[in-house]
């Protein structure tokens, strides 16, 4: 299969309103060609909506969908050239493997020499060559998603976009295709918009999220920039599981902040977040970057808090424990299993240690 020509998509202040309720509301937006793009929010946030607005299935009440500048707003879906992938793999049951990829094909009125090979390339792609003339019935789930795949890649789409497509597989499976995906992805270069409300998944996949609450893009990025520095508590809360410390600000370092909870002095790498001597902090520390201690090993620091363990569990992985604390309540820290310096036991004293630079100021929602 051909390499694809990717293609810019940009959202300007586009909206769907459904009486008084904004399913989208004002959301710009640019990806460039060749991009993995994934909306990324929870269920109800606007992510589908925005998805099918994209597509030509729903008329935004205001603002603009734009191709490489030009503008596409109220082209018809099956003017824009833009390959679907569905959740429901929306395959034609009567048609073998083969026929089901041809079809864009043959509505485009492609011979059918140029079609068949079209058709081959496609599925070697998703490696599905040797169940052309098989039945989606024959298929497992898993299959089935990869013959909807080769079906929206085989007539080269300006943009691919994919609803969840994934969701109705089973765990391992899931995690096998995403891997194949985003191979794909790379192999085809078409520029990909994405739409899941799995935090992981859109981790693992994209090379940009856009985080989705409530009809707005509330933060943009990169997956790493986005889970290392969460803009706001439900970023935070919402990519991954987070601490959050409650202070005020009582001395300012340059770039660190001091901040105090119930008497209690802690460092705070400032992170560009304005925060000023007086003014209230809300700090987000993921469980992965507090390092537990045993009782033992107690030593006086900026970040240190000694504890016990309320309660544990085993992720194969890791240990997730929880860690109360007079100062700061309840922490839930993660670490390695397979070295971890404390065994996990109800009851038992613990210290807990993190870096200046280990958690980010947030904006409270």
């Amino acid at each position: 299969m051909t390499h694809a020509v990717a293609h810019n998509l940009a959202l300007r202040q586009v909206s769907k309103h459904y009486g008084s309720v904004a399913a989208v509301d004002r959301v710009s937006l640019d990806v460039p060609r060749g991009q993995f793009l994934t909306l990324l929010g929870p269920s109800g946030s606007g992510k589908t909506t925005l998805l099918m607005i994209i597509a030509g299935f729903v008329e935004p009440t205001g603002g603009d969908v734009l191709v490489d500048g030009a503008r596409i707003t109220h082209l018809p879906p099956e003017k824009r050239n833009f390959g679907m992938v569905f959740q429901g793999y929306a395959l034609f049951p009567h048609l073998r493997v083969f026929d089901n990829v041809a079809f864009p094909l043959k509505v485009r009125g492609m011979p059918r020499a140029e079609a068949a090979d079209r058709i081959r390339g496609a599925l070697d792609l998703v490696q599905l060559a040797r169940l052309a003339d098989r039945y989606p019935r024959q298929l497992s789930g898993g299959q089935q998603q990869r013959v909807a795949l080769a079906r929206a890649l085989v007539f080269t789409p300006h943009v691919l976009l994919l609803d969840e497509p994934l969701s109705a597989l089973d765990k391992k499976l899931r995690a096998e295709l995403q891997w194949e995906l985003k191979q794909i992805h790379q192999r085809v270069g078409t520029t990909f918009i994405y739409v899941t409300h799995d935090q992981e998944e859109a981790l693992s996949m994209s090379d940009h999220i856009a985080i989705i609450r409530d009809g707005h893009i509330v933060q943009a990025g990169p997956p790493r920039l986005l889970y290392e520095r969460p803009a706001t508590r439900f970023v935070a809360d919402f990519l991954g599981k987070s601490n959050f410390i409650t202070g005020r600000v009582v001395a300012r370092h340059g770039e660190r902040l001091v901040y105090e909870v119930a008497g209690r002095r802690y460092l705070q790498a400032a992170d560009g977040s304005g925060a000023d001597v007086g003014d209230e902090v809300v700090v987000a520390l993921r469980p992965e970057k507090i390092e537990i201690r045993g009782a033992a090993r107690h030593e006086e620091g900026a970040n240190a808090i000694a504890g016990h363990i309320s309660a544990w569990n085993y992720h194969g992985t890791s240990f997730h424990v929880l860690v109360a604390t007079d100062a700061l309540g309840e922490l839930i820290v993660t670490a390695p299993a397979w070295r971890a310096e404390v065994e996990p036991e109800v009851g038992r004293p613990v210290h807990l240690v993190w870096g200046a630079d280990a958690a980010g100021v947030v904006t409270p929602d």
